[in-house]
């Protein structure tokens, strides 16, 4: 962990974090009145206007607060194949970082994120996978009928499976719906680990300087096997690999 920042650093860290989120918000409004303005185009060039978003996003974050990042494991993202991305959940950052990396995936998300004004409005252009999580059998059917259409599509899914950002160094309680889709449908997974949450940490305002470490895992078959042997291998794979990195 960081030592203790003093009072000018604390300063320090305070404006620069101000002056990302104020550059930040501010382009998200931009972006999501884009996105709406331009939802009659083919969802591909959407696609690539959420992502000028949150590439933007994480360059600011770079330059302006000193979070840089550091990814291995790319092999392992299969060049003529898709399947579901199960990732650990710390911070706002991976939601960003991620979908980058797989040409926008379909999310999976709760509906109601999609009635916060200007986010959910561009998040509703790019087809993520909206559940009602009241209701939790019609849920998984949704997953599993919406999931397969997408993959049909050759569109990745990404999902936390912790459902909700979990403060780094703990572990939250992985639900199975991602590991059902993906052995109803025999896709395969690939499991994603990273330390996010030490440098943008959950609902906190400051950003802390350091390099986020991601790392993508080999991917995980799921022909003839449970949903919960795939989830324990995930799990697993996933929380032994956040040990192992580091936490400043």
């Amino acid at each position: 962990m960081k030592p203790p920042f003093s009072f000018f650093q604390k300063i320090n860290l305070f404006l620069r974090s101000l002056i990302f989120s104020i550059l930040s918000l501010s382009f998200l409004l931009i972006y999501s009145i884009i996105c709406v303005v331009f939802s009659f185009l083919p969802l591909k060039y959407r696609c690539k206007i959420v992502l000028t978003y949150t590439n933007l996003d994480i360059a600011l974050l770079k330059y302006i607060c000193g979070v840089n990042y550091k990814v291995t494991g790319l092999e392992h993202i299969p060049k003529h194949r898709v399947g579901v991305i199960l990732s650990k959940h710390q911070s706002t950052w991976e939601t960003f970082f991620i979908p980058g990396l797989f040409n926008l995936p379909a999310i999976i998300l709760k509906r109601e994120l999609l009635w916060i004004p200007f986010f959910g409005w561009g998040a509703a252009t790019v087809g993520p996978i909206a559940i009602n999580r009241t209701k939790k059998s019609s849920a998984m059917e949704q997953i599993i009928t919406k999931g397969k259409k997408c993959l049909a599509e050759g569109r990745w899914i990404l999902i936390f499976p912790e459902g909700t950002r979990i403060p780094a160094g703990k572990v939250g309680h992985y639900r199975l719906g991602g590991a059902r889709l993906a052995v109803a449908t025999g896709a395969p997974v690939i499991p994603i680990a990273h330390n996010a949450g030490y440098f943008w940490p959950r609902r906190k305002f400051l950003k802390i300087p350091g390099t986020v470490h991601l790392v993508i895992g080999p991917l995980i078959e799921t022909t003839n096997r449970t949903a919960e042997e795939v989830m324990e291998e995930t799990k697993n794979w996933i929380e032994s690999t956040v040990r192992s990195l580091p936490t400043s």
